[in-house]
């Protein structure tokens, strides 16, 4: 058995990101030997009581994987072992390594050079103390594959919901979870989403804001038992959204953050530092630094690229009604703004840096994993400016029955009419519809590749043709719903029967909009082969028993 003292651990302690300045915390060793322990471990009679956050796994490659725990107590030797079997018959790796405070005793471990398609058991043993984690399981990916499944998944707030959703995908046929985000929440207690009587409080009870709050958080996210199931059974790829820091985060700043609560550069930092602790990732090899954004070539079928449309690089969110004025819509000024040709939403280095992984992609499908919507989302300014108000209902029907006669081809429509259904503009300036001229440079770096997109964020599950501007097909859009956050259910207050209604009325009004559900909890599961993508919604019936079903709504196949 090999141990690991100070000065062989490979912690990169001060890696930098390529922009932001945001130093993340050192967060696994790197372990390519194949030292094995003397002997099994006899663990019967052991206890877990200070593995109170289970076990993961992360980031696998053909030949590399990612394991995880956090144990309770500082300066304690854990062993770690990696099998081929439950049973640690034939353990392939092992080694120790030692608890340290700051890194909130979370212990992560880098397995390389392993063999491609496998199936793994890990654990981790306090031998002295005679403690042992649950058996984790993870995987290599083969080099060649014929398939890769995918379950997507976002946006997990605890005291919204119990996480049901997390249950069904560690009970699904998913290969790998790839979660897009929002996987804690920084809200204080009773705050947004709450549902009560669940008895699901964040802790700490405040809003969180240092370093120690967002370690809290995490521990107990991490507490819950079907977030621990998911990690247990299956390997994440994982990428922050806003919520690890603060609502509607920008590079510089944040929606829900004020003076009051301190620089934001150190709220970030602290932040960002948690998330590495609880959800590590590997390095970006052409440069060995901590980066968030990274590339996955899985089974030389996809190419997957992690990407951050939020912390990294991305400007000031824009606000399409600061442009309605007492006189009408100031076009001229929202053209100028929302055209800006320097305007970004991944930042110049990491947006070159996926230009160039696109062009050299060789696999058959290339996959944008990243947070927010990329399909254009337009809708009638007639409908943006009603939102809320009480003839909202009539509007928007009145405005689909337009816009089904206009697609019909209906010569009685007058041109007042037709302008009522063709005046259109973005809704969510938060999603790429906010960043159109970055959004068409990846398009046209595309050549005759198409993408497929992951996206979370909105709550909701949906599908989208994505097109150029001059309306030539680059790929499609598959965003997957909500763990537990509401979704436009809430937003809108419909009424469940009036949902279905609402559904298809943004189907009708938004062009390319192929697939939408404004009102249930769930994730998608793809499935990629040579031949096409499959993609299925799959919803949870509630979030607020633990007892429910899981059932599929929609399919759709792309190839």
């Amino acid at each position: 058995m090999e141990k690991y003292n100070n000065s062989r651990r490979k912690f990169i302690q001060n890696a930098l990101m390529a922009t932001g300045g945001v130093m993340l915390a050192p967060n696994f060793i790197s372990c390519s030997d194949d030292d094995v322990a003397n002997g099994k471990i006899d663990t019967s009679g052991f206890t877990n009581v200070n593995f109170t956050q289970g076990v993961a796994s992360f980031d696998p490659t053909d030949s590399k994987v990612i394991i995880w725990t956090r144990y309770s107590q500082s300066n304690k030797e854990i062993v770690w072992e990696v099998a081929t079997d439950a049973a640690f018959t034939t353990i392939l790796r092992s080694g120790t390594i030692v608890t340290e405070a700051n890194r909130d005793n979370t212990l992560a471990v880098e397995l390389t050079e392993l063999e491609e398609n496998l199936k793994l058991y890990y654990r981790f043993i306090n031998k002295k103390d005679k403690e042992v984690s649950v058996t984790g399981e993870t995987i290599t990916l083969p080099v060649q594959a014929e398939s890769i499944k995918l379950a997507i998944c976002s946006c997990s707030n605890y005291p919204a919901g119990y996480f049901n959703v997390y249950n069904a995908m560690a009970n699904s046929e998913a290969d790998i979870i790839v979660h897009l985000g929002d996987y804690i929440y920084e809200y204080q207690a009773n705050g947004y989403g709450t549902i009560g009587g669940l008895n699901r409080i964040h802790e700490p009870a405040h809003e969180i804001v240092s370093l120690e709050d967002y370690r809290t958080r995490y521990k107990q996210y991490r507490s819950d038992e079907d977030l621990q199931l998911a990690h247990q059974k299956k390997p994440f790829i994982c990428v922050w959204d806003d919520h690890e820091v603060a609502n509607d985060t920008y590079k510089d700043g944040a929606e829900n953050h004020s003076p009051s609560e301190g620089p934001f550069e150190v709220r970030k930092a602290s932040a960002l530092q948690a998330y590495s602790e609880f959800l590590p990732f590997s390095r970006l090899e052409a440069d060995n630094q901590e980066l968030i954004y990274r590339a996955f070539n899985l089974g030389n079928l996809v190419d997957l690229f992690m990407l951050d449309t939020r912390v990294i690089g991305r400007d000031k969110q824009l606000n399409i009604f600061d442009y309605f004025t007492t006189t009408g819509f100031d076009a001229n000024a929202y053209t100028a703004a929302i055209y800006k040709l320097d305007r970004t939403i991944l930042g110049n280095t990491q947006r070159n840096w996926l230009l160039d992984q696109l062009q050299g992609a060789t696999s058959k499908w290339q996959v944008l994993g990243q947070q927010v919507l990329m399909g254009k989302m337009e809708v009638p300014a007639e409908m943006l400016t009603a939102f809320g108000s009480d003839n909202f209902t009539e509007i928007l029907t009145n405005l689909v029955g337009l816009k089904a006669r206009y697609l019909q081809g209906d010569p009685t429509l007058t041109p007042q009419e037709t302008e009522r259904v063709l005046t259109v503009f973005p809704y969510n300036l938060d999603a790429w519809d906010g960043y159109p001229v970055e959004r068409e440079i990846i398009f046209n770096a595309l050549g005759d590749k198409k993408i497929v997109t992951f996206a979370g964020d909105t709550h909701n599950g949906w599908s989208s043709t994505l097109k150029k501007e001059d309306g030539t097909e680059v790929g499609i859009e598959i965003a997957t719903s909500s763990v537990s956050s509401p979704g436009f259910e809430v937003y809108t207050g419909l009424n469940p029967v009036d949902v279905g209604g609402f559904q298809q009325a943004l189907t009708t009004l938004i062009d390319n909009l192929n697939y939408f559900n404004a009102s249930k909890r769930g994730f998608v599961l793809t499935t990629f082969t040579q031949n096409d993508v499959k993609a299925e919604w799959n919803y949870v019936n509630t979030i607020e028993s633990k007892n429910f079903t899981a059932e599929k709504e929609h399919t759709i196949t792309y190839s």
